[in-house]
This record gives C-alpha cells, sequence and structure tokens, in this order.
C-alpha cells in the first residue's frame, strides 16, 4: 500500500499558524449578563483577583469587549468554549498578524 503524496502548502499552513501568536480570547458586552455575573465568570475560571475581574468587566462594559486572555490557539479555543458554556459572548483572535 502507498501512502498518497500530500500538498507541500497543508505544512506550510499549519507551520504558520503553529508560530502566529499570540492568539487573544475577547469577551464582549452583551445585554443579557449582569457585570457582577462576569467578574464571577473571571474569578471562576481564570482565578483572576476581584480587582482585575472588575477592571476586565469595566472595560468590557465601558469599551464593548476585553482581552481576557492570550495564549496558543488550543488554550484560547479552550477559553472561548468555556467562556461560551457560562454564556459570555466570547472570540478569539490571532494577534500575531497585526503586529
Amino acid at each position: 500500500m502507498t501512502a498518497l503524496p500530500v500538498p507541500d502548502q497543508a505544512f506550510e499552513t499549519d507551520e504558520r499558524l503553529a508560530v502566529d501568536g499570540p492568539w487573544v480570547t475577547i469577551v464582549w458586552n452583551d445585554p443579557v449578563n449582569l457585570m457582577s455575573y462576569v467578574v464571577f465568570v473571571l474569578r471562576q475560571y481564570f482565578k483572576y483577583p476581584q480587582d482585575k475581574a472588575e477592571a476586565l468587566m469595566l472595560q468590557v462594559h465601558n469599551e464593548g469587549k476585553a482581552v481576557v486572555s492570550s495564549g496558543g490557539r488550543d488554550e484560547m479555543e479552550r477559553d472561548v468554549t468555556a467562556m461560551h458554556s457560562f454564556g459570555l459572548w466570547a472570540t478569539m483572535r490571532n494577534d500575531g498578524a497585526s503586529g
């Protein structure tokens, strides 16, 4: 049995995605969740101290969004999924390409 050839482009794309970074998780303002609940989630999931969780929540409230974590792509996918499980609106972005 012979292995099928794999285009070089597949490896280039995977390699480029692996080194670009950091990725960030962004929490967005929404009309549903109370500010106290957002603080609770940030403290519960990320283990942030009260003052940092409150500052991030205020940024979300006043500016419409806040970067709440950064790291590798897999980590940020996990964080976004966790934020969704708490009912928060969250996305991720590759910040490596913007610098």
